[in-house]
């Protein structure tokens, strides 16, 4: 689930729009009133987003967007006037003010739905592995095609299940399958 930190300059602010994420669904993990409140928080969560104000007592939404640990979103709550004087980047999704609780709660809803997308699309692409890693399980894979007069793909099996077996990588199971044939 993402987590959702609103850091506003007022706490009554801030507690408000908890308020109102939570009546629609929206859990908020954090409510804070400085930006150095809410890295904090950041820096205990897997990721999420954070709604914030455009200037808060210790820095600008600019600032704590760099400080920011990796996964974090952020949406910006400011007046007409911050916006469109440029204040705020325009790749930093942002709301006026005065917010329509509908649009804000939209907006959340959305930046999350995109967030688990996203992550999803992570999970579900192959993983990479190094060039060198790749280049040990081919080795062991040769060993065991010649030993074992295996197919490639029935020594990638082995590999594999060997592996889910020991509760190793597939780059520590092959190091195993060299380090076995070297001492035979």
């Amino acid at each position: 689930m993402t987590s959702v930190i609103v850091v506003l300059p007022k706490a009554e602010d801030a507690k408000g729009i908890k308020g109102l994420l939570g009546r629609s669904g929206i859990p908020v993990a954090g409510v804070c009133t400085t930006g150095s409140k809410a890295i904090a928080w950041a820096d205990n969560l897997g990721g999420g987003i954070v709604v914030c104000g455009y200037k808060l007592p210790d820095m600008v939404c600019s600032q704590l967007r760099e400080d920011l640990p990796q996964g974090f979103e952020m949406l910006v709550l400011a007046s007409r006037h911050v916006i469109e004087s440029g204040l705020i980047d325009r790749e930093i999704p942002h709301l006026a003010m005065p917010l329509k609780a509908q649009e804000l709660v939209e907006t959340v809803d959305g930046m999350i739905e995109a967030m688990e997308r996203a992550r999803r699309r992570r999970r579900e692409m192959p993983r990479q592995r190094k060039p060198g890693d790749q280049a040990l399980i081919w080795q062991a894979k040769e060993i065991l095609m010649n030993r074992n007069h295996m197919t490639e793909e029935e020594a990638h099996k082995y590999i594999q299940k060997c592996s889910m077996d020991s509760g190793t990588n597939m780059v520590e199971t092959a190091q195993m399958v060299l380090a076995m044939m070297k001492t035979e």
